[in-house]
């Protein structure tokens, strides 16, 4: 029966052609909320450097009237130990500490001073902090200063940061 087209049901759902509009399939990720544009980004992981971090970020947020994001990147660890021939290959490791983290953070009492969100994200530290602070169009990224051995085979995530950041990153000791 060449020629005849058989009608679409009404209630049948159309799938999209991912050949036809390559954009129909990409889910593009939610916008930031708008209230925090040119907010201060944070990093926090519960550390000692990372808590004297978010207290700084407070005052820069409270003293320039801005919003205050607090990002909270999932751990990534090596899955080789590097030998000098390749570089190590990371996987990332499902991090349930935000929730515990997203509720010490709600019962601060010296949060309720700014606006603030919780944005979990996973990967590098360093590309996810600069994406949030390109998202936000934030006027800063604060981080504390990395402590250890890790931060000595791997880099900090502070110098890191620095060297390859689109805006101002203030390093807390």
């Amino acid at each position: 029966m060449a020629g005849h087209e058989f009608p679409e049901p009404a209630d049948r759902k159309r799938v999209a052609d991912s050949t036809a509009d390559p954009l129909a399939v990409e889910q593009p990720r939610h916008a930031c909320d708008p209230a925090f544009r040119h907010g201060v980004v944070v990093g926090f992981d519960g550390s000692t450097s990372s808590e004297r971090a978010l207290a700084y970020a407070i005052g820069m947020a409270r003293r320039s009237g801005s919003g205050l994001i607090i990002v909270h990147v999932a751990n990534r660890l090596p899955t080789t130990v590097w030998a000098g021939c390749e570089p190590p290959v990371f996987v990332d490791v499902p991090d349930h500490r935000t929730e515990v983290l997203g509720l010490e953070l709600a019962c601060a009492e010296h949060l309720s001073e700014v606006p603030w969100i919780l944005v979990e994200r996973g990967g590098d530290i360093c590309h996810e902090l600069e994406e949030v602070g390109r998202e936000y169009s934030a006027d800063a990224i604060v981080v504390g200063s990395t402590h250890g051995i890790v931060g000595r085979i791997f880099g900090s995530v502070a110098g890191r940061l620095a060297r390859r950041a689109q805006r101002p990153v203030i390093v807390i000791p």
